[in-house]
């Protein structure tokens, strides 16, 4: 980038230089003009005086004639310097103020304070690329659990708003192309402190050469791309250790894990929750005849799953042939009557409206309402100023692209145990999840459960840390009520990873051992109070002993009030 003051200088160069020349003119002036001093002799003026004298005439202030009074030659000539000096002046002042007013200067200044700002970061942050919809939600997520965001758009009006939001830790933005690597590394890919780089951008080219500079740039940077294509996702996993996040995809699986085991769908959603987010009532599709109105990559991405799940569908498209849909695909847009009614959803046991249009899907699900109002109704909602009518329409599940993919790739950042967590969680049966689902709902308020990764180092558990080595502490000791330690936490032990390996909802018995990763489950003050026992060897040693150490009734009142 170039040097801002470098730039300024040369689109100012014309009235330096006019300036300089009138005041060089004027001082010459009154150094050559003889006058007279108060005895009639001739005297010139010094250099010195002669510039003072331009200087505050210059500048309208006017203290008077100095050090005689002036002859009429002087007083002519000051007369010249006064026009020329004040004419120069509005010309450079002019000049100074179109230049900080230019589009391009102004984006040079917009640059040179985001760099700037970016270099002086000391804490980690992750370099997100996009700010839509997709975008947004991230980075408000990140921002309320404490993590900073660098964001790069193309789009001024989105970096506007970024800067105009009260979030937590504000994240910095630029107006720029993600897809340049001068931009991303003016973002502070190659900073010791970026912890990741996120490309949303709606283009997957753009996101494949963010995912390139990444990995070129510093390749042990993690980096989580989305990708709508199967050509894209290919690319990008086909270097380093990237992950690809395809929110088609993701829905159609969810979609279909929804049919097979409601409450493995429930348990799925809640993990990948954003910090304040509503719980969602669980969701009780039915096996059956589906109607899929729409074949594009979405359609695509759904067909595959439900057939694989064992639903039987009909699908309406458009234009068949051009979507290369499968035979049997009935021709129209499924918003008339008789095109519905041709794909039997009078009958039907669920209906997904996944076109590109919001419009289209609206009219298909009010007209299918019409025609079964019993259905079990599924809309994509491409945009999200639209969220207010499809809201309303009180349809059974609404698939947002921006909130599929910004909920799984939160989920990702928070901690890789929740990955872990779910992945084992994927062989047990409904039964489990159910029961899993009761005791959340025991430990946790109208909103989603925070989820917080224990580990047993120095740097971070202090206090456990420095008591496992010394005797056994038990998982149930450390979820004792550090208020009155005989009651217990309203937490669940979700996870508990020992040298690669996984314990599922971990027994409240098991000792822990340093190194140990635990993943717990509560509302977010409970995380706080474990946090801080882990911590504080004081309240440790209550919970572990009942016996309050020096200033042990000090951090129990202040815990009370904490």
């Amino acid at each position: 980038m170039p040097d801002i003051f470098y730039i300024l200088l040369r689109r100012l160069r014309t009235p330096i230089i006019s300036l300089i020349l009138i005041y060089a003119v004027s001082i010459l002036g009154f150094v050559l003009i003889p006058g007279q001093d108060n005895d009639g002799n001739v005297w010139h003026t010094s250099f010195f005086h002669a510039f003072y004298f331009v200087s505050y005439t210059a500048s309208t202030i006017g203290f008077g004639e100095i050090p005689y009074t002036f002859t009429d030659a002087q007083r002519m000539w000051t007369l010249v310097v006064i026009y020329l000096t004040v004419i120069g002046w509005l010309y450079s002042i002019g000049a100074l103020l179109a230049v900080l007013q230019d589009p391009a200067f102004k984006r040079l200044r917009a640059e040179y304070a985001f760099g700037r700002s970016v270099r002086s970061l000391r804490t980690p942050f992750y370099l997100v690329c996009g700010y839509g919809d997709t975008g947004s939600i991230l980075v408000k997520a990140l921002a309320d659990v404490g993590v900073k965001s660098v964001v790069v758009d193309c789009d001024e009006n989105r970096i506007n708003e970024l800067e105009l939001s009260d979030y937590l830790r504000r994240p910095l933005g630029l107006v720029g192309d993600a897809g340049v690597p001068a931009v991303l590394q003016m973002a502070g890919i190659t900073s010791p402190y970026c912890k990741g780089v996120i490309a949303l951008t709606d283009v997957d080219k753009t996101n494949l050469m963010v995912a390139l500079t990444a990995h070129l740039l510093n390749p042990d940077l993690r980096v989580l791309a989305r990708a709508e294509s199967p050509e894209a996702a290919a690319n990008i996993l086909s270097f380093g250790k990237n992950e690809v996040i395809n929110p088609f995809e993701t829905f159609a699986g969810r979609l279909a894990m929804a049919l097979h085991s409601p409450g493995m769908y429930t348990l799925y959603t809640w993990m990948t929750g954003i910090p304040h987010e509503p719980l969602h009532e669980p969701l009780f599709p039915e096996y059956g005849h589906w109607v899929l109105c729409g074949y594009g990559r979405f359609g695509k991405a759904l067909q595959h799953y439900l057939e694989h799940a064992g639903i039987d569908m009909h699908i309406i498209e458009p234009d068949p042939a051009a979507q290369n849909a499968p035979p049997g695909t009935i021709k129209g847009s499924g918003t008339d009557a008789s095109t519905l009614r041709q794909a039997g959803v009078e009958k039907a046991a669920g209906v997904i409206a996944g076109s590109s249009d919001d419009a289209n899907n609206l009219s298909i699900l009010m007209t299918v309402r019409e025609l079964n109002p019993d259905i079990f109704m599924v809309a994509r909602q491409n945009r999200q100023e639209n969220g207010i009518i499809f809201e309303k329409a009180g349809f059974q599940l609404i698939m947002k692209r921006g909130d599929v993919i910004a909920h799984k790739i939160f989920a990702l950042l928070r901690t890789p145990l929740i990955s872990d967590f779910l992945t084992t969680a994927r062989t047990q049966d409904n039964a489990w999840a159910n029961g899993l689902i009761s005791r959340i709902l025991g430990v946790s308020t109208d909103e989603v459960p925070y989820l917080w990764e224990i580990r047993i180092t120095r740097g971070r558990t202090p206090a456990l840390y420095k008591s496992c080595l010394k005797h056994a502490v038990s998982l149930f000791d450390l979820m004792r009520d550090p208020r009155e330690r005989d009651e217990q936490l309203p937490v669940i032990p979700l996870l508990l990873k020992r040298d690669g390996e996984t314990n599922l909802l971990p027994d409240g018995q098991q000792i822990l051992e340093v190194s140990d990763r635990l993943l717990m489950c509560a509302a977010y003050p409970v995380h706080r109070e474990m946090e801080w026992a882990t911590q504080n060897e004081n309240v440790l040693h209550y919970l572990l002993t009942g016996e309050e150490v020096s200033g042990g009734g000090l951090w129990k009142t202040l815990l009370q009030n904490y």
